[in-house]
C-alpha cells in the first residue's frame, strides 16, 4: 500500500488553556493533565499504524515540553499550526502534506481511535477520495483526504452537532467519492470522561493526579 501521512491537530496541556469544558468537573490542572495524556496516546496510536509519516500540528508552538516529548516515541515531526478555524488548519494540514496517496487529519480526543482503524482508513483512500469516522456528538474525529480541497472545509459550523452533516453535504456537492466508517466516542464532557475511565481506568492514576470533582 503506497503510504498514507497521519497529521494530528493537538493543543498543548496548558492548564485553563486545555479541554476547558471539563475543568469544573477536572480542576484546570486535571484537564491539562488528561489532554498530555490523550497527546501521547495519539501520537502512539499514529505511529504504531505504521502507514506513512506522522506530523504533530502543534498549537501554540512546538516548544511546549509535552510536545517535544513526542519526539521519542519515533519519527514524528513537529510542525506550529497556522492562524484561521480549524477547517483552515485542517487544509493545511492536508495541504503541506509529502504523501500523494493522501492524509489523515486526527485530533488527540478520541482515545478509542485505534491504529487499526486508521489502517482501514488509509486503505480506503486507494478507492475514495475521501474518509471519514464520524463522531457521536455530531462531529468527527478523523477526515482522510488524498488532496486538499477547501470547499469540503467551508461554510462549516465548527464545533457543533452540525459538523458532520454540513460535511457531507460538501463532499457529495463537489462530487467526491467518500468512505464513512461507523462512529466513535471522543473526550469533550463530564459524561465522557466517565465512560474514559471506565474503558482506561489508567487515566486516574496519571501525575499529577486527575481529581475528581463532585
Amino acid at each position: 500500500m503506497q503510504r498514507v501521512g497521519v497529521a494530528i491537530l493537538a493543543k498543548a496541556p496548558v492548564p485553563g488553556l486545555a479541554k476547558t469544558r471539563l475543568i469544573p468537573h477536572l480542576g484546570a490542572d486535571g484537564a491539562a493533565t488528561l489532554q498530555g495524556w490523550l497527546l501521547q496516546r495519539a501520537v502512539a496510536t499514529a505511529l504504531r499504524a505504521d502507514i506513512g509519516p506522522v506530523t504533530l500540528w502543534c498549537a501554540p508552538d512546538v516548544v511546549h515540553p509535552a510536545f517535544v516529548a513526542c519526539l521519542s516515541f519515533g519519527a514524528v515531526t513537529l510542525r506550529r499550526q497556522p492562524e484561521g478555524d480549524l477547517g483552515e488548519r485542517m487544509l493545511a494540514a492536508i495541504a503541506e502534506s509529502s504523501t500523494p496517496a493522501g492524509t489523515l487529519v486526527i485530533g488527540t480526543d478520541c482515545p478509542v481511535l485505534s491504529s487499526d482503524l486508521l489502517r482501514q482508513a488509509a486503505c480506503s483512500l486507494l478507492e475514495h477520495d475521501a474518509t471519514v469516522v464520524p463522531a457521536e456528538d455530531g462531529g468527527y474525529v478523523l477526515i482522510g483526504m488524498r488532496e486538499a480541497d477547501h470547499r469540503a472545509f467551508q461554510a462549516i459550523d465548527w464545533s457543533t452537532e452540525r459538523v458532520m452533516a454540513q460535511t457531507r453535504s460538501r463532499l457529495t456537492g463537489i462530487y467526491l467519492r467518500w468512505h464513512e466508517f461507523p462512529p466513535l466516542w471522543d473526550v469533550d464532557r463530564r459524561e465522557d470522561f466517565e465512560r474514559l475511565a471506565k474503558h482506561c481506568p489508567e487515566v486516574h492514576t496519571l501525575s499529577p493526579g486527575i481529581e475528581v470533582r463532585a
